[in-house]
């Protein structure tokens, strides 16, 4: 069951009262780099042992780093570091429980239904090459087959319903340390992420309810507590209502701090955009594109961009130019409707695809929906995996993957359509 999400930011202290035992245990310095967010290097500076590289570092250590002014929350917050690290000190479990899941086989592409925080640790390490995914953005939108998660952190929500901001940064950044040993030296993950408003409203589950909530569209309205879940803004540690949350840039800087390289922090300049009621700031164009790799120099692939047509993310000859990609991105949004609250455009999927892949890589989209990046990795001869929780979009992704390949690509009404009449 959905929550309403209430900010009220925890207070939590740190503790320091542990046994002589506990403060001597070990734990793995890759491991402990990323939850206190520092180099190994600079680790070993604070610890007056610079020059070396050490393999293992004490919980006695950690406490230190936790004091000094280089830390910041990577996926952990600060009080839970030390719990984490003993709780955990044995390593993850052999075996992950098995899950309620289901795949489906359409040419190269591979479609699971099922949660991509416990999917992704079962790949193969260094095996994707290309990551592309729009994952739920906080607090905006009611996707079908919600279902609570038991992070890291300790919270236990459905991805996109955390009580504040912050949690849903360190939920993201958690499925990003899941997903790092199966990126390839040279590959790239493109992450697709919105900001927020910390604002008092009612989350919907597609555009067309915004708009009947502002009278956009004839009709009836539905009023504040006719919404299946709300989102209200007091209570936060420091942000006031109507406060932009700034979630992009704060989830690229923990990325950069649990060892990915921050490649590009793109604009996507939309076509057209929703609507909004703002009296007070500018409307918003635009959504943010994290270039993430492994690698100080993945593999890019300039000229497959310029010689892409337009409609899988090739120059826009309008707003851009061939001789050279820059970091704002004009491409428009996508026109489905009812399949899913908010599909990502094929134009989107097939740029990042083509500039960091080649023919016969596997790409991975851990958050599928209706199937536009796999869409695309096909248009592209690139063979793809896609994992979502609903398996109403799956067989909405199913549809529109076995028609592309007929040569028929229809609309999501259409592939919606085709799914209810199956059943």
């Amino acid at each position: 069951m959905i929550n309403d999400i209430v900010p009220r930011s925890p207070v939590d202290r740190l503790r320091r009262d542990y046994s002589k035992k506990e403060l001597q245990s070990e734990f793995d310095a890759e491991l402990v780099s990323a939850v206190v967010g520092m180099s190994r290097a600079f680790m070993s500076r604070a610890l007056d042992r610079a020059g070396t590289r050490p393999k293992a570092f004490t919980l006695g250590e950690v406490l230190t780093f936790l004091d000094v002014d280089g830390f910041q929350e990577t996926f952990i917050p600060r009080s839970r570091i030390p719990k984490y690290l003993l709780e955990n000190s044995a390593g993850p479990p052999s075996e992950i429980p098995a899950l309620r899941r289901s795949s489906r086989q359409v040419a190269d592409t591979t479609l699971v239904v099922g949660d991509a925080r416990e999917l992704l640790p079962r790949l193969e390490a260094g095996s994707v090459q290309c990551v592309v995914t729009s994952s739920p953005y906080w607090g905006m939108r009611v996707y079908d087959n919600e279902r609570n998660v038991r992070w890291a952190d300790g919270e236990s929500c459905p991805y996109g319903f955390e009580q504040t901001p912050e949690g849903f940064i360190r939920h993201t950044i958690e499925l990003l340390m899941l997903l790092k040993p199966a990126v390839a030296a040279h590959g790239s993950v493109w992450w697709n992420i919105m900001d927020t408003y910390n604002t008092r409203t009612p989350i919907r589950g597609n555009s067309r309810e915004r708009l009947d909530a502002m009278g956009e569209v004839p009709g009836s309205r539905k009023g504040w507590t006719e919404h299946g879940a709300c989102r209200h803004s007091a209570g936060h540690m420091y942000l006031d209502d109507t406060e932009l949350s700034s979630i992009p840039p704060r989830i690229a800087e923990r990325a950069s701090r649990i060892g990915y390289k921050l490649k590009s922090f793109i604009t996507w300049r939309k076509h057209a955009s929703t609507p909004e009621p703002a009296k007070s700031r500018v409307s918003r164009q635009a959504e943010y594109l994290l270039h993430l790799s492994i690698d100080r120099t993945p593999f890019f692939d300039k000229s497959a961009w310029q010689n892409l047509d337009p409609k899988l993310g090739g120059p826009n000859m309008l707003r851009e130019s061939a001789d050279k990609i820059t970091d704002v991105w004009c491409l428009p949004t996508s026109t489905g409707k009812n399949g899913h609250g908010a599909e990502f455009p094929l134009a989107l999927a097939g740029r990042c695809i083509a500039l960091t892949s080649r023919e016969g890589d596997l790409v991975l989209d851990p958050f599928v929906g209706a199937g536009s990046t796999a869409i695309a990795a096909v248009e592209l001869g690139r063979r793809c995996l896609g994992y979502d929780i609903s398996e109403k979009y799956i067989d909405v992704a199913e549809q529109r993957l076995a028609a592309a390949a007929r040569g028929h690509q229809p609309t999501l009404d259409e592939s919606l359509a085709d799914v209810l009449e199956a059943r």
